[in-house]
């Protein structure tokens, strides 16, 4: 144990269930295999997903805090503590990269007023692959998280957005529970200009990846089941 304080290492994960040095680089794989200590938001995936990156790691070993919304505010406070004893840490999100849509960022903040150095890894991220391949404007773009539930919020939350877009020339992207991106394409068909660029990115990184942008008006003859796929959302309206 070092008398200076431990590392947060931000580890991006993947996101599906392929092979993790398909998508993640080497350098995963060593500073997983050097700590012991790791913030997740659910344990049992968390260790599964260290084994499958690291065969040879010592599971019994591993010291795991569960992040999610049941953690209270004092028990977050204390997540970080091995660093202040010395000890690096890695933050695990779900899929993809800790603290970009997800409660890790909670945890980055908290490292920062504590004064421990945060180390971003390289990995996976759905709404930054989806937006390279997407077409849209990569030098102006917004993530707007999940829109609403409630079917009159929803359509004004879709026209702010498409006005929004073609004022700044912004790209404007979102995420929909999986089980319900059939009825969020629907959505967008009937609310959005006709020819208001969308683009549906599903499934990214997986055999079954799936991204096509076209005018609104187009996909209404979309043939692609996106059920219970995780998908990204992004308009545009030039």
């Amino acid at each position: 144990m070092s008398s200076d304080k431990g590392h947060l290492y931000l580890i991006p994960t993947r996101l599906g269930d392929n092979p993790p040095l398909e998508v993640l680089p080497i350098s995963i794989k060593k500073i997983i295999e050097e700590i012991d200590y790791y913030i997740v938001e659910n344990e049992k995936t968390a260790r599964r997903f260290i084994k499958r990156i690291s065969t040879s790691k010592s599971q019994p070993s591993l010291k795991l805090s569960v992040l999610n919304k049941y953690t209270t505010v004092a028990e977050r406070n204390t997540f970080l503590n091995p660093c202040l004893e010395g000890f690096s840490m890695g933050l695990l999100s779900e899929a993809g990269c800790p603290a970009v849509a997800d409660p890790g960022s909670d945890i980055v903040s908290l490292a920062h007023a504590m004064n421990i150095r945060v180390i971003p890894l390289v990995g996976p991220s759905s709404i930054i692959l989806a937006l390279m391949a997407s077409g849209m404007n990569g030098q102006s773009f917004c993530f707007n998280g999940y829109l609403p539930i409630d079917k009159v919020d929803r359509k004004a939350k879709i026209k702010s957005l498409e006005k929004l877009s073609s004022e700044h020339n912004q790209a404007q992207i979102f995420i929909e529970t999986p089980y319900r991106n059939m009825k969020m394409l629907e959505d967008l068909v009937k609310v959005l200009h006709p020819e208001t660029r969308l683009c549906v990115a599903c499934d990214l990184t997986l055999p079954s990846e799936f991204i096509k942008t076209s005018p609104a008006k187009e996909w209404k003859n979309n043939k692609e089941d996106l059920h219970k796929r995780p998908a990204i959302f992004i308009i545009q309206k030039d």
